[in-house]
């Protein structure tokens, strides 16, 4: 299976263009909170696949200029909370979703207790994919942007599902769109293009 997700909070009509022209489906991760009117628009219209991305995406330290993500540690309680608030800022701006992508893709355990108990049904963290329903597991790993020309090769050698993610500033780069999308090219020899919202089907 090959999983391309886009973050950033900014409309990216050509790349998303691309991935229509090969017939790759797209997730898009969503901070609802925030989030333009204008992108909020132009992914209602589309109808691609969404991610709840989280809350305020605030991080708390870790020393030596580290910082973890939003949901990395946090105790069942305060994610429940935090959960609950993204719901209802997704809701606000009229959409919905059962799937949770926390910021860089890191859940603490009570995260992922919260977000099943709340209906949520699909968990993607940084080492695999988690149905929250059937408790059915894809160990994967995420490949970046600047990651994924090199890396889908390994999975690719290695049987594995190839998931990639790519953020709005990551385009901006010289070449980057270029090689995201040699990349995919690449995956889509071998693998077939699917979402986050499609059940997962391999058991842990």
């Amino acid at each position: 299976m090959l999983y391309v997700s886009l973050s950033g909070g900014v409309v990216q009509e050509a790349f998303v263009a691309a991935l229509d022209a090969r017939g790759v489906p797209l997730t898009h991760l969503l901070r609802p909170a925030d989030a333009p009117a204008e992108l909020v628009a132009w992914i209602r219209a589309r109808g691609d696949d969404l991610a709840l991305h989280g809350y305020d995406h605030a991080t708390r330290p870790l020393g030596h200029g580290r910082r973890k993500g939003e949901f990395a540690s946090l105790p069942h309680h305060e994610a429940a909370l935090r959960l609950t608030a993204a719901r209802r800022a997704l809701t606000a701006v009229g959409l919905w979703t059962d799937v949770f992508v926390p910021p860089r893709w890191l859940a603490s355990d009570g995260t992922v207790a919260a977000a099943a108990e709340q209906g949520f049904r699909v968990l993607a963290v940084e080492s695999g994919i988690h149905d929250l329903h059937s408790g059915a597991v894809v160990p994967a790993r995420v490949l970046g942007a600047r990651s994924a020309p090199l890396g889908v090769a390994w999975v690719l050698r290695r049987g594995g599902p190839v998931r990639i993610h790519v953020r709005a500033k990551d385009l901006r780069r010289p070449g980057r769109t270029d090689s995201v999308l040699a990349a995919i090219d690449t995956a889509l020899g071998h693998v077939t293009p699917t979402t986050y919202g499609r059940p997962t089907r391999r058991a842990a």
